[in-house]
């Protein structure tokens, strides 16, 4: 059976509203979302919309993000104009998941949802494991929940709740310091466990899928060297939190999305774990320091259950503009290869006009930026010609290149995927992402290729080959691209 690969958008929903608040010169919320907006998502082929930072945040999480001086330099160095109210907080120091009133409330995600469910897109929305802000009921009402101490420890601060006064630690990643407007879940915790496969029960009743912040952090392992030095009288579990979490949503919603951020090679567990996606940091890295040998090693040593596995992305809210670092013939190249793989594939608000500055997550509104016609057109050709084949569709591989003769080392900058979804048409990706023109042959693995003669047109350049299928079998299909050259050919047999 053929698998749906997602093609997912990520959106900043503040700063995304209060854009088409100042375009449409009236007050915009998720309930009254211009139609414009989900019919360009359509035909660009998108299948899931996430809209990050949906959830309140509150007043003690805003007083963080005003009072850290580094942070203010930060606001005015991207947005010089910028008032206390733009600045709401972090959307991941969560005071309550649910929807302020400002962004639409309850009923306007339901409608925002039904709109995209009309068009047959899927929302996906925050789902922040690991901590909550400093604002959430929960740090009084149940500080059994968190990483406590009787006594002062650094990370952590003094709060009165029912059990009298206690330090609680702040959320964190164990090689960054603690994020102080947050407050650390205890997963070593029975009751912990289940107050948050509870509340994630319930978030499955408002969206289609959640990606899960630094999902690896509640790994039992992680976990526990993250927090030993704050002791907990509960004996370690047996379990992990996301192999009971992740069955517990899907025997209700068998259709629900996990995607993980991770991180440190910890992605494969994850998805063992029942995520259906993870990050695929590794290939990120790559492309963005130009590696294009170390891009093809990647990719072809992963497993291919791993490989269709991965959330493969250029940018998000966490990395720099890729604009800003790529230049756009290497950015169309590398557009290519995450949107040709098999898996998630992953594409950031402000990508696809070519954004160059990285707003603050703490900010509600972002700086006024002209688009870049090139990487408008690049993404606009892209997306609305690979809808027309089996990229995404259909079953993808990963032919491994071959050299085109002897001593010629190009071979190895190439990355290749072939995908069909109905014999006997196939469809072949083919990007160079080497600085200077490379070579190789691109073995192909499809039944009856000898059969008959092949036309591949490709639907990027519109230019029209005519191959012998024995010869195609024998050696694969010769490729001759410049710097940074892509291909996207759909074959057919010659006379059809």
């Amino acid at each position: 059976m053929t698998r749906s690969h997602p093609l997912l958008y990520e959106i900043n929903t503040r700063c995304w509203l209060r854009r088409l608040a100042r375009q449409q010169r009236r007050p915009v919320t998720l309930a009254d979302v211009p139609a414009a907006e989900f019919d360009r998502w359509r035909r660009l082929g998108f299948t899931h919309l996430w809209l990050m930072g949906v959830w309140a945040a509150g007043p003690r999480a805003q007083h963080k993000a005003l009072a850290a001086l580094r942070q203010r330099l930060h606001y005015s160095e991207v947005l010089p104009d910028w008032q206390p109210e733009d600045v709401p907080g972090s959307p991941f120091a969560i005071g309550d998941y649910k929807v302020p009133h400002a962004l639409g409330g309850e009923a306007g995600l339901a409608q925002f949802r039904a709109a995209l469910h009309a068009r047959g897109l899927k929302l996906l929305l925050d789902f922040v494991p690991n901590h909550l802000g400093l604002d959430h009921r929960w740090l009084s009402e149940r500080p059994d929940l968190f990483v406590r101490s009787p006594e002062p420890r650094p990370g952590a601060f003094r709060r009165q709740t029912r059990l009298g006064p206690c330090w609680l630690a702040h959320g964190k990643d164990p090689y960054f310091p603690p994020w102080t407007d947050t407050a650390q879940l205890d997963y070593r915790r029975p009751a912990t466990r289940a107050a948050m496969t509870a509340l994630l029960r319930g978030l499955a009743h408002q969206c289609d899928g959640v990606r899960c912040d630094m999902a690896m952090l509640l790994l039992n392992d992680v976990f526990r060297r993250t927090w030993d030095s704050f002791p907990c009288s509960e004996p370690a579990p047996d379990s992990e939190f996301w192999g009971q979490a992740i069955p517990t949503v899907k025997d209700a919603f068998p259709d629900f999305l996990f995607l993980a951020e991770a991180y440190w090679g910890l992605e494969p567990r994850l998805q063992e774990l029942g995520f259906d996606y993870a990050y695929d940091k590794v290939l990120y890295d790559k492309l963005v320091a130009r590696d294009a040998a170390g891009a093809q090693r990647h990719l072809l040593d992963l497993p291919p259950r791993v490989l269709a596995a991965g959330a493969h992305f250029l940018e998000n809210h966490d990395e720099p503009r890729i604009a800003s670092l790529l230049s756009p013939a290497e950015h169309g190249a590398a557009a290519l290869v995450i949107l040709g793989l098999p898996g998630l594939r992953f594409l950031h608000q402000g990508q696809l006009s070519g954004a160059q500055i990285r707003v603050p997550v703490q900010l509600a509104r972002r700086p006024a930026e002209p688009a870049q016609p090139a990487i408008e057109a690049l993404y606009e050709r892209l997306l609305t010609t690979l809808p027309g084949t089996a990229v995404g569709r259909g079953e993808g591989k990963l032919p491994v290149p071959r050299a085109a003769w002897p001593e010629n080392p190009t071979a190895r900058s190439f990355i290749l995927a072939q995908w069909q979804a109905g014999p006997p048409d196939f469809d072949l990706v083919a990007v160079n992402l080497a600085r200077h023109r490379s070579q190789c042959y691109a073995p192909l693995d499809l039944p009856g290729l000898a059969a008959c003669q092949w036309l591949l047109d490709d639907l990027l350049s519109r230019e029209r080959y005519l191959r012998d299928g024995p010869d195609l079998l024998r050696q694969g299909l010769y490729l001759d691209l410049p710097a940074h050259g892509v291909c996207l050919f759909h074959a057919q047999p010659a006379g059809e």
